[in-house]
């Protein structure tokens, strides 16, 4: 059967980078393609995960002198959300800022990156990188196709339709999305029911009532604008038992068939912004509370003691079923302990 035109320019669309160098001019300029789920916006305005995205790319050409032309796919317009972890495994798109529980059905130490309690402060979570758990998730990913070129973590909240979700008391017969397996099976523990669904579709799942509270990052509350159909928010300003991992991450198939030199802008690009989207995450942990009490939400903190017995829950349930999976998840949560 012959291809037509629609199925070679869908083709074309997400070819990986290392299908479109070309032969004819060592000069011409590479194009990477960076995917991701948030709202899009400009390099100034919006969501700050997509204006990360868009300076990444703004900074990687400046430092490649245009030899790496990095184009920035938000809304999932290139691919659907789920589609992009494995896409980026085989070579088949070159980058995405992702969140990293969303990769864990395909490789299970990834749930590490929103293991509930496990991570309560920005402080501990920074650390990571450095740490002997970020240089193992490091080599874990690598050896699964993956670079890991930029780290950025948030801290989230809960937005309610009606009754507020602070500690486990409240879980009980809410319909709760918490993000990834392991946060589902502490609230399921808490008594909520759980579904699971990307951040981009909590708004339809709040809308029809399918879902009671959302946990999702205070940027992502914001983004896709949760406080028109919420009465109550649970900040995750002060403490949280909810911190993502959401890094951007790179094809190793593609990222190793560049030149050394556009390799290093890439890591060095990715290492430089670190600080500019761990402000943005932080400044959105109190725009948020701002946001929602403007609406007319009620407004709640979770205190040191609510905090501790979401984390005796999450080490019962969540962390002891990481821990079983394998050998690399032991080793990860084990590490991951030993950051304070």
């Amino acid at each position: 059967m012959t291809p037509t035109r629609r199925h070679f320019v869908a083709a074309t669309l997400a070819a990986p980078a290392l299908l479109r160098f070309g032969l004819s001019g060592a000069q011409a300029a590479t194009t990477i393609k960076l995917s991701h789920q948030f709202p899009g916006g400009t390099i100034d305005e919006g969501d700050f995960r997509d204006r990360m995205c868009r300076m990444f790319a703004k900074q990687v050409g400046e430092k490649t002198k245009g030899a790496l032309d990095v184009q920035v796919y938000p809304g999932s317009s290139l691919m659907k959300t789920n589609a992009q972890f494995g896409a980026m495994r085989k070579g088949a798109l070159d980058m995405s800022l992702y969140p990293a529980p969303y990769a864990g059905g395909e490789v299970p130490e990834m749930n590490i990156g929103l293991m509930p309690a496990l991570v309560t402060s920005y402080e501990q979570a920074i650390a990571w990188k450095n740490a002997p758990v970020g240089r193992k998730l490091t080599e874990i990913l690598a050896a699964k196709g993956i670079v890991l070129v930029s780290w950025v973590w948030q801290a989230g909240g809960v937005a309610s339709r009606e009754r507020p979700l602070v500690g486990p008391a409240d879980a009980k017969g809410m319909k709760v999305r918490g993000g990834s397996r392991e946060m589902d099976m502490m609230m399921k523990e808490a008594g909520a029911a759980t579904l699971s669904i990307p951040s981009n579709e909590s708004y339809a799942a709040m809308q029809t009532g399918a879902c009671d509270a959302v946990i999702t990052s205070s940027t992502s509350l914001i983004s896709f604008r949760l406080e028109e159909l919420s009465k109550a928010l649970t900040s995750g300003r002060q403490h949280s038992y909810w911190f993502m991992l959401e890094p951007i991450m790179m094809s190793k198939l593609v990222f190793d068939g560049l030149p050394k030199d556009q390799q290093d802008a890439i890591m060095a690009t990715g290492g430089e912004l670190e600080s500019f989207g761990q402000a943005g995450a932080k400044a959105d942990d109190t725009r948020v509370e701002e946001l929602f009490a403007k609406a007319g939400a009620k407004v709640d903190q979770i205190d040191e003691a609510t905090l501790g017995k979401w984390r005796d829950i999450a080490r019962a349930t969540a962390w002891k079923d990481y821990a079983g999976k394998n050998a690399n998840c032991a080793e990860l949560l084990k590490l991951a302990e030993q950051v304070a």
